[in-house]
């Protein structure tokens, strides 16, 4: 993955994304092809040297079934927004802006494991149930559900787990913007309030540059990422091939 010095996020807000997640993409590379199949997945820290992420899949889904060739591949996504040059103050200054996007990604690689075992699976789908059940008024139980159906639905379904060697990932949140730019995102995302704009508008706000230290000239305060990884001062608007 490319990341540029201002996009690359902390080990912490890594492990925030994958702690929060909803559903992201496994990718393996198998004598058939490339197989995908999106799953909700839970970040298990914990387990081996650098943690794992366990989710299931149905029994029906050959993915499973087929020897990966090399390391599996998880694509985890936080919210991603469309991001107009109109938002941004500068732009009364000067015209060189254009659109962007805006996002949150990691790319887990790991070694897929199988696990075709109905006490793994159930336990998975357990802590599956209370991470998203967390919080609500009335939370579902799989205990809930009559022993014998659920019983029934467990045999349907193959347990996965990813044993985690290594994480790539980028936080896209417009850190190479003036800071008055960035309230203007801000403001631009909550104001329009549509798809994931208001948990977008949080990120970029969570994720402002932190200001080192201000010129004697009297200009803005220079900022962490003001610099493009070739040396050269990222101008205008930042959908740029160099921020892909």
């Amino acid at each position: 993955m490319y990341v540029p010095r201002h996009f690359a996020p902390t080990d912490e807000s890594v492990r925030q994304l994958l702690d929060r997640h909803g559903a992201a993409d496994l990718i393996t590379v198998t004598e058939d092809g490339l197989q995908a199949t999106l799953l909700p997945f839970v970040h298990d820290p914990d387990a081996g040297e650098h943690g794992s992420l366990i989710g299931h899949m149905a029994r029906n889904n050959d993915q499973w079934r087929l020897p990966t060739q090399g390391p599996a591949l998880v694509i985890v996504r936080g919210p991603d927004a469309y991001v107009t040059p109109t938002w941004y103050p500068s732009k009364a200054d000067h015209h060189r802006h254009v659109p962007t996007w805006n996002y949150l990604t990691a790319h887990v690689h790991g070694e897929l494991l199988v696990h075709d075992d109905p006490a793994w699976v159930e336990d998975q789908v357990r802590r599956l149930t209370d991470k998203h059940e967390a919080g609500a008024v009335t939370p579902w139980s799989v205990d809930d559900a009559p022993a014998a159906y659920l019983q029934g639905q467990l045999r349907a379904i193959v347990g996965v787990e990813l044993s985690i060697t290594r994480v790539e990932a980028k936080f896209k949140l417009s850190q190479n913007r003036a800071q008055s730019d960035i309230t203007g995102v801000v403001r631009g995302l909550r104001s329009r309030g549509r798809g994931e704009d208001h948990a977008m508008a949080d990120a970029v706000d969570a994720h402002r540059p932190v200001e080192t230290h201000r010129p004697v000239d009297g200009g803005r305060p220079r900022r962490r990422g003001d610099l493009a990884d070739d040396g050269l001062p990222v101008r205008g608007g930042d959908f740029d091939p160099r921020d892909q």
